[in-house]
């Protein structure tokens, strides 16, 4: 079971306390909504059980009852264990390293209740377990990008570490969605080098998890990769899409022009070849 006090859930096991989680408003919580999770503690031999999992669910749930709007927390380099399970939770990379202890780095993790941020390297990095679980969902429930199903986990980590290097190169700007807590969504707005298209960009790898569709997470991403761009310059933007997907819809909705259609571009898992639709828009660049 769980019992509470005030800011903390302490764990019991026949009685006999095995964990603590604590979670406090931070600074600057009044102003932002942020909330902090802190002194994390598990018994070793409750580890892989779920209990890690019921806490930060209670604390997330209490925080978000209380009006939270982010949510933080610190770890370091000695508890990798830790650093995977929060990635599996939707945290990210976010923020300064600073040393703690001779041979030991802290940093933090954060994640938005609701809401899209972009990530840099290092919030790409992290991210990189969750996206390749929502890129594997996608595939599976028959999503046309560029991967057959079944696709294998690894496959898909071994993209996103690419997407990683790409971010951290600035020739892909990388946006995460997270709905309810949970990283459930993607879109990677792609800068060619050219020298003849720098004001081109291309919307790529726009994804959101089954479970968390008609929730308005893709119009938003969209959104936000078209006013990126418009930031950075790129008043030309192209995308392409399987004639008949929902994205088709969508596109056609914000403004979107097809430019073109082009029989054969692709074969499915049957071999049978399918068509693809070239979209562009034009944006405005922002005012210096």
């Amino acid at each position: 079971m769980i019992a509470t006090a005030p800011l903390e859930h302490f764990p019991t096991e026949r009685n006999r306390p095995v964990g603590i989680r604590e979670r406090q408003r931070t600074e600057h919580a009044l102003e932002h909504g942020a909330w902090e999770i802190c002194r994390v503690y598990l018994h070793p031999d409750q580890h892989g059980t779920g209990l890690a999992q019921a806490l930060l669910d209670t604390a997330e749930r209490h925080a978000i009852e209380a009006g939270a709007t982010s949510l933080a927390l610190w770890t370091d380099t000695r508890f990798l264990r830790a650093h995977r399970f929060y990635e599996k939770h939707g945290y990210v990379r976010a923020g300064a390293i600073r040393p703690v202890a001779p041979d030991v780095l802290e940093f933090p993790y954060a994640k938005p209740i609701q809401g899209i941020r972009r990530l840099d390297i290092a919030a790409a990095q992290s991210a990189e377990r969750r996206l390749a679980e929502i890129l594997v969902a996608c595939v599976d429930d028959g999503a046309s990008v560029s991967f057959l199903a079944p696709l294998a986990p690894d496959r898909a980590r071994a993209f996103w570490q690419g997407v990683t290097r790409s971010v951290g190169q600035a020739s892909t700007l990388l946006f995460a969605a997270w709905d309810q807590g949970a990283l459930a969504g993607t879109i990677q707005l792609v800068l060619p080098a050219s020298e003849l298209g720098p004001h081109r960009a291309e919307v790529a790898k726009f994804l959101v998890h089954p479970a968390h569709r008609s929730r308005g997470l893709g119009a938003a991403l969209l959104a936000q990769a078209e006013a990126a761009a418009s930031d950075a310059g790129r008043t030309l933007l192209l995308l392409d899409t399987r004639p008949g997907d929902p994205a088709e819809r969508l596109y056609r909705s914000q403004g979107w022009q097809q430019v073109g259609r082009i029989e054969g571009y692709t074969r499915d898992a049957r071999g049978r070849e399918e068509a693809t639709l070239l979209f562009a828009k034009h944006t405005a660049p922002q005012p210096a």
